[in-house]
């Protein structure tokens, strides 16, 4: 299957470190050597780059891990592809504008009748079950609400409708996401993913796929925080959270907003 990759952070924060762990997933020390892309939110802006080769040897991959792009939100995602052929339009992250924004969306895992999803205004570009799913997701939302929440009870409504919309797909097959909106990241768990929060006082930090440490203290400041998420930890010296099955995070600034379990229970940290 894919892994995944994301960043929620209160300041611009580039992901380098974490990114050079990643990359060599890609085909070095992982299997994924379908594809892969980055996603990044910056200045009001989104950008991304794809690939549909390996990471571990892109010269595009090499580009972004030696570029310090700082952004509060990232996603990213190496692919073994499952369904669809190896190709840029089946490289994730997908985006798709809605509410006038980008909504950038990356999947791990694999659907079972996923074909049967009736799409309303999203079509695919590619022929993955990942992105009809993300197209039939960003559907139902946007016919839900079309326009965006206008204030907290009506926004807590749309995170409790994306958590249902999540484990309809996760009782497809495996659906591991990342989805943002520029403000938001939302991470929702089927089988595996895992989060660390890094804060004051900021300590060293050891790759599992790369000889690369970091010592933090020296690149940060005692106000920030930072949150990685991972489909399996980067790093062999901190601890690491795994996400509950069935458990979708709303994420801002590095922090939790917002979870919802298993039972569809939410819990606010606002």
């Amino acid at each position: 299957m894919c892994e995944l990759l994301g960043m929620s952070a209160n300041v611009p924060t580039d992901i380098c470190f974490s990114f050079t762990g990643f990359l060599h997933r890609g085909g070095g020390t992982g299997p994924h050597r379908d594809g892969w892309g980055i996603a990044f939110y910056e200045e009001g802006g989104y950008r991304d780059f794809r690939d549909p080769h390996p990471s571990v040897n892109s010269p595009i991959a090499s580009l972004i891990r030696d570029y310090p792009i700082k952004s509060h939100i990232v996603i990213s995602h190496i692919r073994q592809a499952n369904v669809g052929k190896i190709r840029l339009a089946n490289t994730h992250p997908f985006v798709r504008e809605m509410w006038g924004s980008p909504w950038c969306y990356a999947h791990n895992g694999q659907l079972s009748g996923w074909q049967s999803l009736p799409l309303t205004f999203y079509r695919p570009v590619g022929d993955t079950d990942s992105e009809h799913a993300f197209c039939w997701l960003m559907g139902e939302l946007r016919s839900r609400f079309p326009d965006p929440p206008g204030g907290d009870a009506e926004r807590v409504g749309m995170w409790r409708l994306l958590h249902q919309l999540c484990e309809r797909l996760r009782g497809l097959g495996v659906f591991n996401l990342l989805l943002a909106d520029g403000e938001y990241l939302y991470t929702f768990c089927s089988t595996k993913l895992a989060h660390i929060t890094r804060r004051a006082p900021f300590g060293k930090a050891n790759l599992s796929d790369a000889e690369l440490a970091v010592n933090f203290a020296e690149h940060t400041t005692p106000d920030d925080i930072v949150s990685v998420l991972a489909t399996e930890p980067l790093t062999d010296n901190e601890e690491w959270v795994r996400m509950l099955p069935g458990e979708l995070l709303v994420w801002r600034n590095g922090r939790i907003e917002a979870r919802f379990g298993c039972r569809d229970t939410a819990t606010l940290d606002v």
